[in-house]
């Protein structure tokens, strides 16, 4: 039943409401992928087979019963080793989370894919919380990337961009908070979007603050859509979390793009030295998007890089995370993870405040520059995958992973949503990313311009061999 691997949610939904295979032939099919897959790219850090296939005879039953439980009952998923989920120890990459404990607890988002029936198969790695655009840690080592076991997968969410790429689980639950599930993802040939700041509620709160959120980790636009109309919404425990959804993400989908002001940035205004393959790629599919019937223009957004900022308030993040280890725990960490930890330590609460103001700034340009267009496209990333094991490409001059990422964490800073669509691959085959940006709350406006280019059939690449 391994074909099974290549439905998406959205198909096998579709199959289990006419009978046509059952949740146990595709979670049964979903594990033996993620066994393959794990041995070659390591993108798990904990499979559970026989809770998967209980959860998925449950599920059969109900669809038995025609009384399936909700949107994606039955629907293999995975979660990154971020987010909470109760039964098994979430590590968040670290030797120094104790596995110990009760861990009855899941993050809103799990909570809801519960609710609806979807079937775990496991967690998936990420660097040691989350803190850079790759994925190997200490404790899980290195991820690889699907298409090139000798490159990276990307991070912070690479497991889960390397799991939905070959298959296990056509859905995963991913955390960005400086591009973490566009990098892996545009790397990785999946599509993952992050959504507006607070749509998709988070608990416990990141240490990383505002910066960071939850967002799907997809084959399609469509599968995103529906994995949004499930774990959007408020939940009590986070207070910074946004009201109800008007509307279903999905019912938004096909509206097109004909006459949406699409802002096409190449490269941030000569701000950032591009691939040519990424830059064709790219241009290709703006150019369909014009086709479609969108009125495209070539228009820079009005910011200077605020990567100063940015490594303010992340360093920050990072020594908070760490604050309360003893010198022996210290010296477990990841060694880059220890040099930002010191970094953070050192700025003040007027540095913290400083690199705040400028992240209200970048929102109030980027608020006005919405003004006239209704979404940004750019390049995700200006590279396709490079070295696995390395936190910068070599040669490449970068101290840190923000270095290779310009297009990606400026709009973590003004919490906007943003997703990366696959439109291709550079000459190594390797997938290339085009990153849509909308204003605060127009998640279905990024959803919907992504879906035009996979019915137009401009997005999405080859699957990987495995």
């Amino acid at each position: 039943m391994t074909e099974l691997t290549e439905l998406t949610a959205v198909q096998l939904v579709d199959g289990y409401r006419k009978g046509e295979f059952s949740p146990v032939d595709a979670t049964r099919a979903a594990l033996d992928r993620a066994e393959r897959v794990q041995a070659a790219v390591n993108a798990f850090v904990r499979v559970d087979a026989d809770e998967a296939l209980a959860q998925a005879r449950e599920s059969a039953g109900r669809w038995r019963r025609g009384e399936p439980a909700g949107l994606l009952d039955g629907v293999p998923v995975t979660v990154k080793d971020i987010l909470l989920q109760r039964g098994g120890p979430t590590l968040r990459g670290s030797r120094t989370v104790d596995p110990k404990g009760r861990w009855d607890e899941d993050a809103p988002s799990v909570a809801r894919l519960r609710e609806h029936g979807a079937v775990f198969l496991g967690k998936t790695t990420t660097p040691e919380f989350g803190w850079k655009g790759v994925t190997d840690s200490p404790l899980s080592g290195v991820t690889r990337n699907p298409y090139d076991v000798s490159r990276t997968a990307g991070g912070s969410s690479g497991g889960s961009a390397a799991a939905v790429a070959f298959g296990a689980g056509p859905l995963s639950l991913g955390t960005d908070g400086g591009g973490s599930v566009r990098i892996p993802a545009a790397f990785c040939g999946i599509f993952a979007l992050k959504p507006t700041y607070g749509r998709v509620p988070l608990y416990p709160a990141s240490a990383f603050g505002t910066l960071a959120h939850v967002g799907p980790m997809t084959r399609d636009a469509a599968d995103a859509a529906l994995l949004m109309d499930v774990i959007s919404g408020p939940d009590p425990r986070d207070w910074s979390g946004l009201g109800p959804v008007d509307g279903s993400f999905t019912d938004g989908l096909d509206g097109g793009v004909r006459g949406l002001r699409i802002a096409y940035s190449p490269s941030l205004g000569n701000q950032v030295a591009v691939r040519p393959a990424v830059a064709a790629a790219v241009r290709g599919a703006v150019e369909r998007l014009a086709g479609l019937g969108a009125y495209v223009s070539e228009a820079d957004p009005d910011f200077t890089d605020p990567a100063g900022a940015f490594h303010v308030l992340w360093f920050s993040g990072a020594a908070r995370v760490t604050q309360r280890l003893g010198p022996h725990q210290r010296e477990l960490l990841d060694p880059g993870l220890r040099e930002i930890c010191a970094a953070g330590a050192r700025f003040s609460a007027l540095d913290y405040l400083a690199a705040v103001d400028v992240r209200m700034e970048l929102g109030r340009r980027m608020g006005r520059f919405h003004d006239s267009y209704d979404v940004l496209v750019t390049p995700t990333l200006p590279l396709t995958a490079f070295e696995a094991g390395a936190e910068v490409p070599k040669g490449s001059g970068h101290r840190r992973w923000t270095g290779w990422t310009p297009f990606t964490y400026p709009f973590n800073l003004t919490q906007q949503p943003a997703a990366t669509v696959p439109v291709g691959t550079d000459a190594d085959g390797l997938p290339i990313g085009l990153q849509i940006v909308a204003a605060r709350h127009r998640d279905d406006l990024v959803l919907r311009t992504a879906h035009a280019l996979y019915e137009a059939g401009a997005a999405g690449v080859a699957p990987p061999v495995l």
